[in-house]
């Protein structure tokens, strides 16, 4: 089976922690439904290397410019400091054309925000760091405004940039990437320490060995 890939966008200050519990995990085919089938491509305005809040050296695989969202099986968005300007309009732009092609879409704390003025937020429940936040993007949705972790609806994720497991979470289930018990076991062991979903993970996980 061919494998899907799961676009990842990185920029200047992309904040590391809210995207690696979900790229570690997609990447990583143990539990998958069908293993080995998805893959992690990064995302740039250029293929130049930008530099992460945490001072990581990434160089993108493609540009923004060139990523077509029938290539993709999602396009994740960090949040940034840069968010707030108009630095990355084109990722938001480009949320707009994977949702306009039926191909979804998660964003985390300060993409949110991208989103919310790009207008993706106005007609679909949604959250943020904060409702007050989304508010100065000038977007029509306000009354969406979930208080939750992490929230999907149709083909846009959001979440909080506290709740990266949450987010996660979200993603792994539009994209069907685990059973339901599977996916429930590894929200227990990463985001509530409960050793109960260990076993369940290394039963699903044994049930793979070559």
């Amino acid at each position: 089976m061919p494998k899907k890939t799961v676009h990842v966008a990185v920029y200047d200050t992309l904040a590391d922690w809210e995207v690696g519990a979900a790229t570690a995990h997609i990447a990583n085919g143990n539990w998958h439904r069908e293993p080995g089938t998805f893959e992690v491509a990064t995302v740039g305005l250029t293929t130049e290397p930008i530099t992460t809040m945490g001072r990581l050296r990434v160089t993108p695989d493609l540009a923004v410019a060139d990523l077509d969202p029938t290539d993709s099986a999602m396009l994740i968005l960090p949040g940034a400091d840069l968010w707030m300007g108009q630095d990355l309009t084109a990722f938001a732009q480009k949320a707009t054309a994977f949702v306009d092609a039926g191909v979804p879409v998660a964003a985390i704390c300060g993409a949110t925000f991208g989103l919310a003025k790009e207008g993706l937020l106005d007609d679909r429940a949604h959250t943020s760091n904060a409702a007050e936040f989304l508010v100065y993007s000038g977007y029509a949705g306000a009354e969406r405004y979930a208080e939750v972790p992490a929230i999907t609806d149709r083909d846009v994720i959001t979440a909080d940039g506290m709740s990266p497991f949450e987010f996660a979470r979200e993603i792994f289930a539009r994209l069907d990437l685990y059973e339901p018990h599977v996916l429930e076991a590894w929200y227990k062991l990463y985001a509530q320490k409960d050793p109960a979903g260990y076993a369940v993970l290394a039963e699903h996980e044994g049930s793979h060995a070559v």
